[in-house]
């Protein structure tokens, strides 16, 4: 005989219930490999990214720098010496026979005019490359554009003025010669 709401079983708690189905839980094993998959992908990224990023020393800075050399003497002061490295005199002004500033400009850069370079009027040949080659000249070192008097982009020939106290500023021109 049964009772109202109680089901075979015995189950006595106002519904059917099965017996304790046992449902199967997945295996965690899977998601562990998983786990320790990501963790290693992501140590192997940030290892590559601190040993390509490289150190101070290993960077080097723009340019030549000093090599110093220390030598011990018999004394307890050491001695030292300092040997400085120049790459290019492309880079620097031409020094002529005459003393004070140059007369000739072999590179690209920024010439103070009376200090650097001579006053006067000066020629290129034009453009060392495929592009145009650029001078300016201007009011001071700035760098703003307003300080900008002249300037122009030559693939030939061409011949600039300078007066004493402004800069020149060249780029990609084969040398600037002062011719009067």
């Amino acid at each position: 005989m049964h009772l109202r709401g109680q089901m075979p079983g015995g189950n006595s708690s106002g519904g059917w219930h099965p017996a304790a189905a046992h449902i199967p839980q997945p295996s965690r094993g899977g998601r562990r490999w998983l786990s320790y998959g990501v963790t290693a992908l992501v140590a192997l990224v940030v290892g590559i990214g601190i040993g390509a990023g490289g150190s101070a020393e290993t960077k080097g800075a723009a340019g030549p720098q000093p090599a110093v050399t220390v030598t011990e003497a018999a004394d307890p002061a050491p001695t030292v010496t300092i040997t400085e490295t120049v790459t290019s005199e492309a880079e620097q002004p031409q020094e002529t026979g005459e003393s004070g500033p140059a007369t000739t400009m072999a590179g690209d850069g920024q010439y103070l005019v009376g200090e650097d370079i001579k006053p006067g009027t000066y020629k290129t040949a034009g453009t060392d490359g495929g592009f145009a080659c650029y001078w300016a000249r201007l009011r001071n070192a700035s760098g703003e554009f307003s300080a900008i008097t002249a300037n122009d982009n030559i693939k030939g020939p061409a011949r600039v003025t300078l007066k004493k106290g402004e800069y020149f500023e060249t780029s990609r021109c084969h040398p600037w010669k002062r011719v009067g």
